[in-house]
């Protein structure tokens, strides 16, 4: 399929009051309810139904130069196709109505490419499947994405919770996503993984959307679950056990955002070997939302081998009440930070620039104070072990370190060559 026509699915949506029961957004439902916020929300008319364009088992697809408009669901699935092309597409759903209106959605699909393409739609952009809709769930492998731009009213990435096998080898480059809910996405909800994977060189900005979007303005999203820890109508006895995402770095990312980074792993399932390397963030607030979406610009949760290198966080004005440290860490072993400057959101010595809880095995060097900081490092309960400082610059801190237990034995934090405050 080539050419420069127009395929226009003419869909048609009516708001009206929630009437059904999603769990994947209810707390959001709640917040808003508490807020007073109206739980009106668009709904696809009962005559506006179906894909757009589908291609099951095909082999040497090559679409290009078209505008795809309107599509009443997906716009584009591809099931268990291999060899393909898309490029140049021009995808456009509504970004306040286009609820299930997706851009692309390749789903078990092998040597994959995809290039010079606009998506801009109600829900995700572009998002990698691995389930079995048409048969046994195959792997979504072999892929890249380059010189796209994203815009989504969900996310404009996704590594979906729909992944029965896996999503592997993907290379992401030279893309910028603008005005989506949710920049990024890793998320395993059905027992599959998510491992190899390169992001580089993108310019994420995010808004907050609508309440029954997914997604709070966060730039970068990672999320392992069972369905039956979100519904409670689930059967954990018919549910595989819960997922894995690993061996995944981000790299060179300018991102502004109002929600807080969530990279949170599964209790039983830790996230592995994820390094971001590069990343200018800024946090946002918008005052007029209904509730506050961001506490702590990163928070890093149920992880082993992270690094986190030359990543800086700021706050931009208005100030949320909520907001919090610049980074938070919980049950995380053998993490690298390095060249890492951020500080507390509000000017206060009693916060916090990172908050240390249930972390072993952690090295921190070649970090930076800003003016301002508070306390640099908290160090919460004695479950933390071997924290090891050296050639920080920490003079601009209030204090270096702090933890709720009287002193800080060797084996919990050492430091060495470090800068320290005055006292």
């Amino acid at each position: 399929m080539e050419g420069r026509g127009l395929i226009d699915g003419r869909a048609e949506y009516e708001w009206r009051e929630n009437d059904i029961e999603d769990r994947y957004i209810y707390p959001n439902l709640v917040r808003a309810r508490e807020a007073g916020r109206s739980l009106r929300r668009s709904f696809p008319k009962p005559d506006s139904v179906g894909h757009l364009v589908q291609f099951v088992r095909c082999r040497d697809v090559h679409i290009r130069d078209l505008k795809l408009y309107r599509s009443p669901s997906w716009t584009m699935h591809l099931w268990g196709c291999d060899r393909v092309w898309l490029d140049g597409l021009d995808i456009r759903t509504s970004l306040m109505d286009g609820v299930w209106a997706d851009g692309v959605d390749p789903d078990g699909c092998s040597d994959l490419h995809i290039s010079n393409c606009n998506i801009e739609t109600g829900d995700d952009a572009l998002v990698f499947y691995s389930t079995n809709t048409f048969g046994p769930a195959r792997p979504c492998e072999d892929i890249t994405v380059t010189n796209c731009r994203l815009t989504s009213s969900s996310s404009a990435i996704k590594f979906c919770d729909g992944n029965q096998n896996c999503v592997r080898r993907v290379a992401i480059d030279n893309c910028t996503i603008t005005n989506s809910n949710r920049g990024i996405a890793f998320m395993v909800f059905d027992g599959g993984y998510v491992s190899d994977v390169v992001i580089s060189n993108m310019s994420i900005e995010c808004t907050r959307r609508d309440w029954f979007w997914w997604g709070e303005g966060d730039p970068i999203h990672f999320n392992i679950k069972r369905r039956c820890e979100i519904d409670p109508n689930g059967n954990p006895a018919k549910e595989p056990p819960a997922g894995s995402i690993r061996n995944i770095m981000i790299r060179n990312v300018v991102a502004r955002g109002a929600g807080t980074n969530s990279i949170d792993g599964h209790p039983n399932s830790p996230l592995e070997n994820i390094t971001i390397d590069g990343f200018s963030l800024v946090v946002t607030n918008d005052p007029t939302a209904p509730y506050p979406t961001a506490g702590s610009a990163f928070a890093v949760k149920n992880a082993r081998n992270i690094k986190l290198n030359n990543v800086e966080v700021s706050w931009e004005a208005p100030a949320s009440a909520a907001w919090k440290s610049a980074l938070e860490l919980h049950g995380v072993e053998n993490i690298t930070i390095a060249d890492f400057s951020g500080r507390q959101a509000r000017d206060s010595a009693a916060d916090s620039a990172l908050v240390f809880e249930q972390v072993k095995n952690a090295r921190i060097r070649h970090c930076a104070a800003p003016a301002g900081t508070g306390n640099f490092i908290y160090i919460s309960g004695d479950g933390c072990r071997d924290l090891r400082l050296f050639d920080n610059d920490l003079k601009n801190a209030a204090s270096a370190w702090k933890a709720d237990i009287k002193e800080i034995p060797e084996s919990i934090l050492r430091s060495a060559n470090d800068r320290l405050p005055e006292k």
